[in-house]
């Protein structure tokens, strides 16, 4: 199936109060047009750079770490705090690469794709399919290595910025079947019924969503219930979806058989469970994931903050 059409360009985004915006649009594509290698050893430096310059991030990485592995000492969770923030320069590159690169570009990148049967076998049996995956600094690259295989649709939140969101949605819109905004929950449950696949990462504190608390290490975490919800409705298979950045470079993705039993008739007990499949995720690649992010933001009633 085609990637769904580009937005025109609104001819508002050229006034001049934009460009500033169009600048860094511009060196966004000036680092999509690096080769791979030269990308990631950017990425380092970057990450360097902000773990020194962006105090409050770092702040929050560093209680989210504390709160979730507790078991490691103050040493331990310093050295892996230090290589989040690396990685989170090699995220900013690889998400320049994953809007901006050529085809030509992503077919030099390695990985390595292991699961597709079970996609391929969900859609034979006439249902559609949920990955579920997390929110990894290379969710984005990923999710268009992924296109390259399977045609895919992606759940967005709109941007703040009208210059970004145009160049964004246009590039999702160039290699994923179709883009969802968040609200738009009936249309993704009528592409689910139709067979369709879609890419969705249920592991962020949305406040004002509907939401359960279910422990994510150990701690009460404001869990969206939208898994459980949209296997509900649309009868789709709930598969999990899992990417890690090599070493030496390179993407191993991991598409797991379904779940079984899901969705049972306890979405707080179905919601644990997404939560539980997440933290083995986070285990097999921790500085990978993004613990910039306040996951604990909402607290129980009663509770303290953690920030």
């Amino acid at each position: 199936m085609p990637a769904s059409r580009s937005p025109p360009l609104p001819r508002r985004l050229l006034h001049p109060r934009y460009w500033p915006a169009w600048l860094g649009v511009a060196s966004i594509q000036i680092v999509a047009w690096l080769p791979y290698r030269m990308q990631q050893a950017l990425g380092w430096g970057i990450g360097r750079l902000a773990f020194h310059l962006m105090s409050q991030r770092r702040h929050i990485a560093a209680c989210n770490l504390a709160l979730c592995f507790p078991q490691l000492d103050a040493q331990a969770r310093s050295r892996l705090l230090r290589k989040h923030f690396i990685d989170i320069g090699r995220m900013l590159c690889e998400f320049a690469v994953a809007w901006m690169g050529s085809d030509r570009a992503l077919r030099r990148i390695p990985v390595k794709i292991h699961g597709l049967k079970h996609i391929a076998a969900a859609q034979a049996a006439g249902r559609g399919v949920i990955l579920v995956g997390a929110h990894f600094s290379h969710l984005e690259l990923c999710a268009r290595l992924l296109s390259q295989r399977i045609p895919i649709a992606g759940m967005y939140r709109v941007m703040d910025s009208p210059v970004f969101e145009y160049v964004v949605l246009r590039a999702r819109r160039g290699y994923a079947r179709t883009m969802f905004t968040r609200d738009d929950l009936r249309s993704v449950v009528r592409d689910l019924r139709r067979g369709g696949v879609l890419w969705y990462a249920p592991d962020q504190d949305m406040l004002g969503k509907g939401y359960v608390f279910a422990p994510f290490f150990g701690v009460s975490a404001a869990t969206i219930t939208a898994t459980h919800h949209l296997a509900r409705m649309s009868g789709a298979a709930v598969i999990p979806f899992f990417h890690r950045r090599l070493h030496r470079g390179g993407y191993v993705i991991h598409i797991k058989a379904p779940l079984s039993g899901f969705p049972s008739d306890d979405v707080t007990a179905d919601t644990a469970r997404i939560n539980a499949i997440i933290e083995r995720m986070v285990e097999q690649a921790p500085a990978q994931y993004l613990w910039i992010h306040r996951r604990f933001k909402t607290r129980p009633p009663g509770q303290p903050s953690v920030y």
